[in-house]
């Protein structure tokens, strides 16, 4: 681990990124260049004084998820993001497969969205990034782990995935899941990581059976559903999939499907601007 090089990198790139770039206000009465270590330890979900001693150097070597967290926060591409994992002693995640962090042009384009809720995922289904629209509307996606991080995983596994949306709706976001499974298995025919999944999944579930031997495939790129909101209500929600050219990764886009859905949208960013929720709902996002 390079711990001076490792600060000075820090330091520079968060003095280089003006507050507007990531969503925060740039006050006349700012005399801090760039963001500010509590602003930078706020969008990293991590304590000031951990970034505080990242910048004086005198850290333990921060987790491959902590890097994750930085790079995320700090805007950096993807040539910046392998150089922090080198100064911190890791290996750079790879550039394909499940494990990788989201894409630097997918997170400008989350900041870009600002007060529309958007979201980047793996082609399984990981949750990568949100923005803060996003994580008001279905709360914070990336804290999970394991088999939990998948949302399919979840939806086939856990009562309270699928019960934020209307038991009418339910059957045909069950199928839209394996479907869009069995689109990415057939890309990555062999990928033992795809591959485990499935077999894990139709261990645990039933219902995930059922439809997986039906052999219906296809990509879900525009849908409508419905959120049942704890704070707000009842939000009908279209949502936009734009997928990379590589189909690695996916920019889920959520927009209001009528007018009072629009208004319940902007009540729940003023009841967030008032008190910021660790977690709103665990609403499935596909």
């Amino acid at each position: 681990m390079q711990r001076e090089q490792l600060a000075d990198f820090l330091r520079r790139r968060r003095m280089a990124i003006r507050p507007a770039e990531v969503g925060l206000a740039d006050g006349p009465r700012r005399r801090t260049a760039g963001l500010r270590r509590e602003e930078v330890a706020m969008l990293a979900n991590m304590s000031v004084d951990y970034v505080v001693r990242l910048e004086q150097g005198r850290s333990s070597q921060p987790s491959i998820q902590m890097l994750g967290a930085l790079a995320r926060a700090l805007r950096l591409s993807d040539d910046e993001r392998d150089y922090l994992f080198h100064l911190a002693g890791h290996r750079p995640p790879p550039a394909d497969g499940v494990a990788r962090l989201a894409r630097a042009g997918l997170i400008r384009m989350l900041d870009l969205l600002g007060d529309t809720p958007a979201m980047v995922l793996s082609d399984l289904g990981e949750v990568l990034a949100q923005n803060r629209a996003a994580l008001l509307l279905a709360g914070d996606h990336t804290r999970f782990t394991g088999d939990r991080r998948y949302l399919v995983y979840r939806w086939f596994t856990e009562p309270a995935a699928r019960a934020v949306h209307p038991p009418e709706e339910q059957e045909h976001h069950s199928r839209q899941f394996v479907a869009d499974l069995r689109a990415v298995a057939g890309r990555r025919s062999g990928d033992p990581t795809v591959t485990r999944l499935v077999k894990r999944l139709q261990a645990v579930s039933p219902d995930f059976r059922r439809l997986w031997a039906e052999h219906e495939v296809g990509v879900r790129r525009i849908d409508r559903k419905t959120i049942l909101h704890p704070r707000v209500g009842c939000l009908l929600m279209n949502c936009e999939t734009l997928v990379t050219p590589d189909q690695g990764q996916q920019l889920l886009v959520f927009t209001p499907a009528d007018a009072e859905t629009r208004e319940r949208l902007e009540l729940l960013r003023v009841l967030g601007s008032e008190e910021f929720p660790e977690q709103t709902t665990d609403a499935s996002v596909r």
